[in-house]
């Protein structure tokens, strides 16, 4: 669920940029503000390159040179246009949103005429500005991966930025909503389409071929879009989640039991402010103290996403870097249930997994009572999957208003609302993974999903023995890791880790695709 923390250095130079602005085309600007509007169209044509540019711009810096590496050379150019359009907020509220259009470009076969579009979702981020089509900024380094994987191959690339980023007014960023988040995806994906025949690159063109994925935050936001687009009858000819939380009801058991991810006390207020908006009569709180301890409560609902780094909010005392809960244990006394109130204490335990317990300190972000509330309802309503997987993976039944983020988390669990992919999808991921646990997650949904078709899901571990048609993937991420060991050391591994997996399961997702 983080944004990239390891920056790959690449980013496209001024200089190699060329016709940028609007088409000689007179822009028109839509009256309307019904979801799914293009606001301008013609688009702003914010960068182009061709495909030997954009290969000189990758291999400029190493970590370019490594992406383009396992992206392979560019065949096409492209024209990266900043789309604006509208959508809502997660209670429904109108809001302008923004995001990319990437169009390949140039005279080979596989860069104009019909091509298939690649709706993307993005990762985590707490940068309030973040605009994914501004390839120019070195700081987008997700973008420039899009870009190489595939826009650089001839398709077409769709990516939100996101409601409450960039130039929308929304005062809150609708996070892990899977309801208002796939349908902002659709909602870009309508004003795409809308653009593409205005585009410089008129004659690239829709295939009808529709692809979705996204990694991490976005890879949660792909396979909710994937079962919008189900609902709605829209033709999807391929998906491929990547590193997503999926089972959030498990995952956020799990957490709270103690196993806390690395990004945990960003990702919980975007959550919280995000559900606080969406359930109106199930708040998260009352007030912000009902959850957070003192040094973190007041201000911590419209804290993120933010125009000031993340690191500045750390060194401010805003937010706890790594201590979601408090070090010390919380004593549980249910009445009339002694064994079930030791076995909860004991489960609440600072834990004896050096990574888990780095998320312990005090004050920790989370009350304790808050945590015994959010334990006692795990107790009652038990998940399937945490601690202990059950036949089949069921989801728990949804929980009484017992602890109304446990409820959310049910709400935009991606195992509800008895549903399965209907277009082959790829579940990728690696195993090791200290920020979105696989195993919760992805492991989770295979077993929920394992009645299925053979072929119909796909579950790629890059950290598991390189075997089939995506060993040389794994092969090279496990030799990204041990390099990575040799040089900057286990911690480094460790703290890296989700992000570094990105690139691979990207490439294996173009992969993936081109079989269809």
């Amino acid at each position: 669920m983080l944004h990239f923390r390891k920056a790959l250095g690449v980013a496209l130079t001024a200089g190699l940029l060329a016709a940028c602005g609007p088409s000689s085309q007179t822009a028109t600007v839509a009256s309307s503000t019904a979801r799914g509007t293009l606001e301008v169209n013609p688009p702003l044509r914010i960068a182009s390159l061709d495909a030997a540019g954009f290969a000189t711009e990758l291999g400029a810096t190493s970590a370019g040179a490594q992406l383009l590496a396992a992206a392979g050379s560019p065949a096409c150019g492209v024209d990266f246009y900043y789309l604006e359009f509208w959508t809502v907020g997660g209670a429904g509220e109108v809001t302008e949103s923004s995001g990319a259009l990437m169009v390949p470009t140039g005279a080979a076969p596989t860069c104009s005429g019909p091509r298939p579009i690649v709706l993307y979702a993005h990762g985590t981020t707490t940068d309030k500005e973040y605009n994914i089509a501004d390839i120019t900024n070195t700081a987008n380094t997700e973008g420039a991966l899009v870009a190489a994987v595939f826009a650089a191959q001839g398709y077409i690339v769709v990516a939100p930025n996101y409601a409450g980023y960039d130039i929308s007014t929304l005062g809150y960023h609708p996070y892990l909503n899977a309801e208002q988040q796939s349908g902002e995806m659709l909602d870009s994906l309508a004003a795409a389409r809308a653009a593409l025949p205005k585009t410089y690159a008129s004659a690239t063109t829709d295939s009808g071929k529709l692809f979705v994925t996204g990694y991490s935050q976005g890879g949660h936001v792909a396979l909710a879009t994937l079962r919008a687009l189900q609902a709605a009858g829209s033709a999807v000819t391929a998906a491929a989640p990547m590193s997503g939380p999926y089972a959030l009801e498990a995952f956020g058991d799990a957490i709270f039991f103690g196993d806390v991810d690395i990004g945990s006390t960003e990702f919980t207020p975007l959550l919280s402010t995000s559900y606080q908006h969406a359930y109106p009569s199930n708040p998260i709180y009352t007030t912000t103290a009902d959850v957070f301890s003192a040094p973190y409560a007041t201000g911590i609902d419209t804290l993120l996403p933010s125009v000031t780094p993340i690191a500045t909010i750390f060194a401010n005392g805003q937010l706890p870097e790594l201590a979601e809960f408090n070090s010390t244990t919380p004593v549980v006394s249910i009445p009339g249930q002694p064994v079930e109130s030791a076995e909860l204490t004991a489960a609440l335990a600072v834990p004896a997994n050096p990574v888990f317990k780095l998320g312990f300190g005090s004050p920790g972000l989370i009350l304790n009572s808050y945590r015994v509330n959010y334990a006692e309802d795990a107790l009652s309503n038990p998940d399937g999957a945490v601690p202990t997987p059950k036949a089949g993976v069921p989801l728990a039944a949804s929980p009484p208003s017992i602890n109304n983020l446990r409820l959310a988390f049910y709400k935009n669990d991606l195992r509800n609302g008895n549903w399965y992919p209907k277009a082959p999808t790829l579940l990728c991921g690696g195993d090791q993974d200290p920020t979105v646990f696989f195993s919760v997650n992805t492991g989770t949904m295979e077993a929920f999903w394992s009645n299925l078709p053979p072929g119909l899901i796909t579950v790629l571990d890059v950290n598991a023995a390189p075997s089939g048609p995506f060993a040389a993937i794994q092969t090279a991420f496990q030799a990204s890791q041990a390099e990575e060991l040799a040089s900057e050391g286990a911690t480094a591994v460790v703290e890296n880790y989700h992000t570094s997996v990105a690139p691979f399961c990207t490439v294996a997702a173009r992969s993936f695709f081109s079989q269809f």
